[in-house]
Order: structure tokens, then C-alpha cells, then sequence
């Protein structure tokens, strides 16, 4: 404010200044001329040179203010700079400190999710160890003895027990029982329990002794185990019996008394189809009758093959001498394909040529429907049978799906028909159209090539035939 109103007080005073001046001139005019002695300093120079020193004073006064406040700013500024600094240093650990509490966290939750699955593990060890212990848990319950002891007595009193009850599922003990021997029968003898692992039965049967290892038969029995029809481990048992320690041990490990072990059967060719469904017999039914046909046309060819050669060499001497009826006698001693192609040739040998190589070609043409004989079907089939195999896939899935959507995926037994058929049927479309296509392919070219040796065969006497008539009338010229 003070600065204020000294810049509006300074104009104020210019102008009294100046007013002065020019009163003191107007006065000067007025009076009379006087011729001075010294050199006087105007009204207005003083003025002015008042009004620059009081300018002066301001600008110097404004230049130190002016001054103290960029140095008071730049101050401030330095200031603010380092707070800010500190902020951004604040900020920064904070956020370090933030990422150290996420790692921490993840941690947590790796080690809870690592503790949930331990605990998941623990609860089907125990769960597991439950049903293993049933049958020892009873007698622990029926124990009014144990029952009385305070809890840390309970703890020693079970690690005391759990020890002897180890010993014993580890040794090697003999005890009376039944068992199932091969033909079914249940027979009373000796059981020798291997462990909690294994058993072992002996028992006189008639005056002849059944031996071997046993397998669970089902509700807690067990039967002699076979492997084609003969007991296995019977010296074993006898070893064990006698406290002897055999040298080998075979042994049918035994996982659970209540469930019978079946032996598993080999598949036969039956079995197999059988499990193909009707698809199945189908496309067996196809691969036999594209068999049939392949042997039935493999044969026809190799005689029609035999048939050209004996043909050719039968009918060329004659047709060589030019002697055509000779030709056609020893042709039609032959039949078959290659004997009618050659009698129509050597009927016409006595046209002109581009005509008869017509009529062989017409002949061929005529024989190939039988040379042809069964190979379009054969084909046919080789392409059927892998699309019945697809259908079979199809349908066995759909009955799976079927399955699945009545009984649920609990017992896998039920799935096998649907995937069964499903697999067999395309195994066997295969392997009947694998062959086929080959065979029939093959084939049809030993047919073709059949023709081409008629087709050359023919041609082959006519020019015989032609050159023996050239030869002719050229001697007879000369």
C-alpha cells in the first residue's frame, strides 16, 4: 500500500512542480527583459532533476524489494522441492513396503493352501488307516480294561499295543481253516498266513495233497490260485509248513479278502467279435465274401494268363505258313478269353488291317466284362468296410453315453461294452479293407495287362499274316 500510493503521489507532485515552472515563465514574459549576470538553473531543470533523483530513490527501493522477494521465493521453492523429494521418498518405501505385504500374503496363502492339501492328505490316510484297523478297533472297544485308563495311559497304552499288533501282522504264523481247492470244493487244513499279505493252504483231499498259494475268493474266503489248470507255490506252502525259508517265494499278494479275484481269460477270435456287435458279424461277413472273390478272380486270371501263352504258341506256326484254317482248328482247342479274341482275328485276316485291328479291339472289348469279373465289387467292399467300422465307432459311443447318462462313470465295467464295439468295429473295418484295396488293385492290374497281351497277341499274327501275303505277291511279281 505504501508502494501504491507513493507511485500516485509522485505524478501529483510532477504536476505541481511543472505548474510552477511554467507560472514562473509566464511571469518571466510578463516582466521585463533584464540581461542576467549569472547562469540561473530553470524552474523546469529542477523540477526534472527532483522528479529523476525521487525516481531514483523508488527504482532502488523497488530493485531491493524485488530482490528480497526472488530470494524469499527461490527459498520457498527450495523448500517445497525438498518436501516434495520427501514425499516421493515416502511414497516410494510405502510402496515397497506395500509389495513386501503382497509377497507376505502370497506366502500365506501358499502355506495355507499347502497346510489344506496336507490336511486332505491326512484325512485319507487316516480315513484309509480307519478301514485297514476296523477289525483291531473292536477289540479296543470291547477292552473295558482300556476303557478305564486316563487319556496318556490310552496313547501308551495304544503305541504298546500297535507294536505287538505289527510283529504279529509280520510273522510267519500257522492256523486251521477253509479254503476253496480247484474243482470248487471247500476243504478244512492248514493256512499259513505270510505276514497280513499273503496265504498260503495245505489240505489232504482224499489221500492227495492240495497245496498252493491263495487268493481272495469273496466275503473273506480264499481259494487255491491256478494258472492253466496247476496250483501255484505248493512248494512254497510245504517250505513255510515245515519252517523252512524256500528260496524263492511265490507269492498272490492280497489286497482285499472281501472282493474274489477272477483269472483273467485270453480273448479268442469269438470273443472278440462277439464284443463287435452286430456291425461286427457285418463286416466279417464282407471281408469273407471280398476273400472269396479274391480267389475266385486271382484264379480265372492266372488261367486266362495260362490260356494266352498256350494259345499264342499254338496258333503262330500255322498263321507263320499262312495257313489259316489250320490256325482256326488249333484254335478252338483252347477256351477262354484269349481263344475268342484270336478266332475273331484270324476269321478276318483277310480284310484290310484298320478294319481288323477294329474287330480286336471290339473283341477285347467284348472279353473284358469277364476279366473284369468280381474287381468292381471287391473294391466296393474295401471301401464299405472301413465306413461300417465308423458306424460301429459311432453307435458303441452312443451306447456308452447312454450308459453313462443312467449309471454315472462309477463302474468302469459298464463302460466297456459301448467302447469296445466302438474300437473292435474299426479294428476290423480295417483289416478288411487294408487287404482288399491292395489285392483288388492288384488285381486289376494283372487284368489290364492280360488284355494288353491279347491286344499285342493280335496284332502279332496279323502282321504275320500280312507280311507272309506281302512276301507272296512279291514272288509271285517276280
Amino acid at each position: 500500500m505504501k508502494v501504491l500510493v507513493k507511485k500516485m503521489a509522485a505524478p501529483v507532485m510532477m504536476s505541481g512542480l511543472l505548474l510552477s515552472a511554467l507560472m514562473g515563465v509566464a511571469h518571466a514574459e510578463q516582466a521585463p527583459q533584464v540581461t542576467p549576470k549569472t547562469v540561473e538553473v530553470s524552474p523546469i531543470e529542477l523540477a526534472y532533476k527532483k522528479e529523476f533523483a525521487f525516481l531514483e530513490a523508488q527504482k532502488r527501493d523497488l530493485q531491493e524489494r524485488l530482490t528480497r522477494l526472488l530470494e524469499d521465493s527461490n527459498a520457498e521453492f527450495d523448500a517445497q522441492k525438498s518436501s516434495i523429494s520427501k514425499l516421493e521418498n515416502q511414497v516410494l518405501a510405502s510402496s515397497q513396503k506395500v509389495d513386501l505385504q503382497k509377497n507376505l500374503l502370497l506366502d500365506a496363502e501358499r502355506v495355507v493352501q499347502a497346510n489344506e492339501d496336507n490336511q486332505e492328505i491326512f484325512k485319507a490316510t487316516f480315513m484309509q488307516a480307519d478301514a485297514s484297523l476296523e477289525t483291531y478297533k473292536q477289540g479296543l472297544k470291547a477292552d473295558k480294561s482300556f476303557q478305564d485308563l486316563k487319556d496318556g495311559e490310552k496313547v501308551s497304552e495304544l503305541f504298546d499295543r500297535a507294536a505287538n499288533l505289527l510283529v504279529d501282522l509280520s510273522s510267519v504264523k500257522v492256523k486251521s481253516g477253509e479254503f476253496h481247492i480247484l474243482d470248487g470244493a471247500k476243504v478244512s487244513g492248514d493256512i499259513v498266513h505270510f505276514g497280513n499279505v499273503a496265504r498260503f493252504g495245505l489240505a489232504s483231499v482224499d489221500g492227495d495233497l492240495q497245496a498252493g498259494m491263495l487268493a481272495p475268493a469273496g466275503e473273506g474266503l480264499f481259494k487255491l490260485w491256478a494258472v492253466n489248470d496247476a496250483t501255484v507255490g505248493a512248494d512254497t506252502a510245504k517250505a513255510l509248513l515245515a519252517g523252512e525259508q524256500p528260496e524263492t517265494l511265490d507269492l498272490f499278494l492280497i489286497e482285499n479278502t472281501n472282493v474274489a479275484v477272477q483269472e483273467a481269460k485270453e480273448k479268442t477270435v469269438m470273443d472278440v467279435l462277439k464284443s463287435g456287435g452286430v456291425i461286427g458279424y457285418v463286416i466279417v461277413a464282407f471281408g469273407l465274401a471280398a476273400l472269396i472273390m479274391v480267389v475266385a478272380r486271382a484264379l480265372f486270371l492266372r488261367r486266362a494268363n495260362q490260356s494266352s501263352q498256350d494259345v499264342m504258341n499254338a496258333v503262330r506256326p500255322a498263321i507263320t505258313q499262312g495257313n489259316i484254317n489250320e490256325a482256326m482248328e488249333a484254335c478252338r482247342e483252347f477256351d477262354g478269353a484269349t481263344s475268342r479274341v484270336v478266332r475273331a482275328t484270324i476269321r478276318n485276316l483277310d480284310r484290310d488291317r484298320e478294319h481288323i485291328e477294329d474287330i480286336v479291339s471290339e473283341s477285347i472289348l467284348h472279353e473284358s466284362e469277364h476279366l473284369d469279373r468280381f474287381g468292381t465289387t471287391i473294391l466296393v467292399l474295401a471301401a464299405v468296410s472301413p465306413l461300417m467300422g465308423l458306424l460301429g465307432t459311432v453307435t458303441g459311443m452312443i451306447a456308452t453315453f447312454d450308459v453313462i447318462t443312467e449309471f454315472g462313470t462309477g463302474d468302469p465295467k459298464m463302460l466297456s461294452g459301448g467302447i469296445s464295439e466302438a474300437l473292435v468295429t474299426t479294428e476290423l473295418g480295417l483289416i478288411v479293407a487294408i487287404p482288399a484295396v491292395l489285392l483288388g488293385n492288384l488285381l486289376s492290374g494283372w487284368a489290364e495287362r492280360i488284355k494288353n497281351d491279347m491286344e499285342l497277341g493280335a496284332l502279332h499274327l496279323i502282321n504275320l499274316f500280312k507280311d507272309k501275303e506281302e512276301r507272296a505277291k512279291k514272288t509271285e511279281a517276280a
